[in-house]
C-alpha cells in the first residue's frame, strides 16, 4: 500500500535554486527556499497550501519578488507594536513637538484600537479601507464612549445617537498618519510596499472662511488705535504674517531704514518647554518681506512705548528682544492673544472670525486689488503656488466673474456702436478699455 509521500509527484526533481517541494504528514504540502531579506542576506522561508501546486505558486511568487531585488518582510510584530516604536524612536526626533502630540493622540485613538492586533507584515490595503470606511460611518460618541461618561447622557447611553461623524479632513489627516509611518516601513525594509498608499480617501474641500471685506477691515484698524499691540494687528493685516512668526519677531529682525522684515522663527506654546522659540513652519516660510509705511510709523511709535515701559520698570522688566511683548516684557501667550483679538472684534462691532482669518483677508483684498499670485504666495510663505491657489480659488473665481463682465459689456458697446455708424463713411469707434 503506498501512501501520499511514497509517490512520484512529491519525489520529482526539482532545479538548484527552485526550492524544495513536499507533503507533510498532516496532508498539507509545505515549500522552502532561500529569498532576499534585508542587508543583503538571504533566509529560508516556508509556505504551505492544501496542494503541491498551491505551496509552489507561494514559493514560486516569493522567488519572484527576491530576483526583483524586494527583500522578504521582517516585521514579526504587531502594527501596534511598530507604531509604538515608529512613535518613540523615529517620528519624535523628526516632528516638532505639537505635531507629535497630535500624531501620538490619533495612532492611540484611532488606528492601535481598530489596525493593532494585525500583523504589519500582513497588513493589507482591503484592511486599510475597510478600517477607513468605518471611522467614517461610526458616531465618536458611540465608539470612544464619550457620552458614557457625562453626568447626563443625552447620546448613544441614552439611545439617541446623534452620528457625530468624523469630518473628511480629519480622514485624510489620520490617514496621512499611518501613511508615514508605513512608509518608513518600508524604509527599514520591514514591509515590501506601503499598503495604505493604495488607499485613496478623496481629496477634502478646503476649511470654509470668512475674511474680512475692505470696510470691515478699516472698522477694525480704528478699533485698534490706542490698543498697546495697535502695531501687531496693523502688521498682521497688512502682511498676512501667521499668529506665531508675528510673536517670534526681534527686533534685529527689522530694517526700519529700509523697511524690511526678515521672518526666522515662530513662537508657540508646547506642553514640556512652555513658550518656545522654533524654526519657522517650512523653509519657504523663512523669508523677508516689505513693511508698509504705515506699519512702519505704527512699528517706531511702538518701539518708544516699549521703551517706556522698560524705564517705567525698571529692572524688574525682562528684556528678551521681542518686538511684541506683554506689559512685563516677557513673550506673549498666543492664546492670550486671541483673546485680545476677539475683544477688539467685539469692541468694532464685527462677526467673530479667527486670527489667522486676518491672514486670508490680507490675500483676499490683494487678490481683489489684482495682485500677482506669485507675489502674494512669497509674502504668505507658501511652499508651493499651487497652495496659494486652492486656498483662495474662490476669489479668483470672483474676479473672474468680474473680467468676463467687463469684456462683455465693451463688446457690446462695440456693436452699438457699430450698428450706429452702419450708414455714414465715419471711421468706426475706438474699442472701449478692457481692463
Amino acid at each position: 500500500m503506498t501512501t501520499p509521500r511514497d509517490t512520484n509527484t512529491s519525489r520529482r526533481v526539482r532545479a538548484n535554486g527552485d526550492g524544495t517541494v513536499y507533503q507533510r504528514k498532516d496532508g498539507r504540502w509545505e515549500a522552502a527556499g532561500y529569498v532576499l531579506a534585508p542587508g543583503n542576506t538571504r533566509r529560508r522561508v516556508r509556505v504551505y497550501g492544501t496542494t503541491r501546486k498551491e505551496a509552489l505558486a507561494k514559493l514560486t511568487e516569493k522567488i519572484a519578488t527576491s530576483n526583483r531585488g524586494l527583500p522578504i518582510p521582517s516585521a514579526q510584530g504587531s502594527v501596534a507594536a511598530y507604531l509604538t516604536y515608529w512613535l518613540e524612536n523615529v517620528a519624535v526626533h523628526h516632528l516638532r513637538e505639537n505635531t507629535h502630540t497630535r500624531y501620538t493622540t490619533c495612532v492611540h485613538r484611532y488606528l492601535i484600537p481598530n489596525l493593532g492586533k494585525k500583523k504589519l507584515a500582513k497588513l493589507t490595503a482591503k484592511d486599510v479601507r475597510t478600517w477607513l470606511n468605518q471611522l467614517r460611518t461610526t458616531c465618536q460618541c458611540c465608539t470612544r464612549r464619550i457620552d458614557a461618561r457625562r453626568d447626563q447622557p443625552h447620546c448613544c447611553a441614552a439611545g439617541r445617537c446623534c452620528h457625530k461623524l468624523l469630518s473628511p479632513l480629519t480622514l485624510t489627516y489620520i490617514h496621512s498618519v499611518l501613511k508615514s509611518a508605513l512608509e518608513h516601513a518600508v524604509r527599514e525594509e520591514e514591509i515590501p510596499r506601503n499598503v495604505a498608499r493604495n488607499v485613496r480617501t478623496g481629496t477634502p474641500r478646503p476649511r470654509r472662511f470668512e475674511p474680512l471685506t475692505a470696510d470691515e477691515a478699516r472698522q477694525f484698524l480704528a478699533a485698534t488705535r490706542g490698543h498697546r499691540l495697535h502695531a501687531l494687528f496693523e502688521l498682521a493685516l497688512h502682511t498676512g504674517l501667521r499668529k506665531g512668526e508675528l510673536l517670534g519677531l526681534r527686533w534685529e529682525d527689522l530694517d526700519l531704514d529700509a523697511g524690511t522684515a526678515a521672518i526666522r522663527r515662530t513662537l508657540q506654546r508646547t506642553s514640556t518647554g512652555g513658550l518656545t522659540t522654533l524654526p519657522t513652519k517650512t523653509r519657504a516660510s523663512e523669508r523677508r518681506i516689505a513693511i508698509p509705511t504705515r506699519c512702519l510709523q505704527s512699528l517706531k511709535l511702538h518701539h518708544e512705548q516699549q521703551q517706556h515701559e522698560r524705564e517705567g520698570a525698571g529692572a524688574a522688566r525682562q528684556q528678551d528682544g521681542h518686538v511684541f511683548t506683554t506689559a512685563q516684557g516677557g513673550p506673549i501667550d498666543p492664546t492670550n492673544l486671541t483673546r485680545a483679538f476677539t475683544t477688539l472684534l467685539r469692541k468694532a462691532g464685527l462677526r467673530r472670525i479667527r486670527f489667522h482669518d486676518l491672514r486670508h483677508s490680507t490675500a483676499t483684498l490683494l487678490l481683489e486689488q489684482g495682485v500677482e499670485l506669485v507675489v502674494i504666495k512669497e509674502l504668505l510663505g507658501h511652499a508651493h503656488i499651487g497652495v496659494t491657489a486652492t486656498v483662495y480659488a474662490h476669489v479668483r473665481l470672483r474676479l473672474q466673474r468680474d473680467a468676463i463682465d467687463t469684456l462683455s459689456n465693451a463688446l457690446g458697446s462695440l456693436e452699438n456702436g457699430k450698428t450706429t455708424h452702419s450708414g455714414g463713411d465715419e471711421p468706426p469707434p475706438c474699442p472701449a478699455l478692457v481692463r
